[in-house]
């Protein structure tokens, strides 16, 4: 069993060494010191961990697609910045949708 996870644990560890994925682990941290100080319910700790889980793991995907086009070529081409700039707006997609859904939840408990 632990052979089937060691891959995963080594992605995961990777991931974290990139800085982009790297500051979205540390804003979702700060996410969840803003839920602790505002005594969040079950509920929305759910939507809160849903949504960083959500945001670190869209950011990983857009790091492996970019590092799989710099393998194909790191000279411009007008494919390869298609497929980023997608793979970008996923993340940027993912997390404006968190953005929004702890507007929602911490606004509530500031007024």
């Amino acid at each position: 069993m632990k052979k089937k996870f060691k891959p995963a644990i080594d992605g995961f560890l990777l991931g974290f060494k990139h800085p982009a994925v790297l500051l979205q682990f540390v804003l979702g941290a700060m996410a969840v010191a803003a839920g602790f100080i505002l005594k969040l319910d079950l509920y929305e700790w759910l939507a809160v961990i849903i949504c960083i889980g959500l945001v670190i793991t869209a950011e990983m995907l857009n790091t492996c697609i970019e590092k799989i086009c710099d393998m194909y070529t790191t000279e411009y081409n007008e494919k390869i910045k298609i497929i980023k700039d997608i793979s970008a707006g996923a993340v940027l997609t993912a997390s404006l949708t968190a953005l929004t859904a702890a507007a929602v939840i911490f606004i509530r408990h500031l007024i």
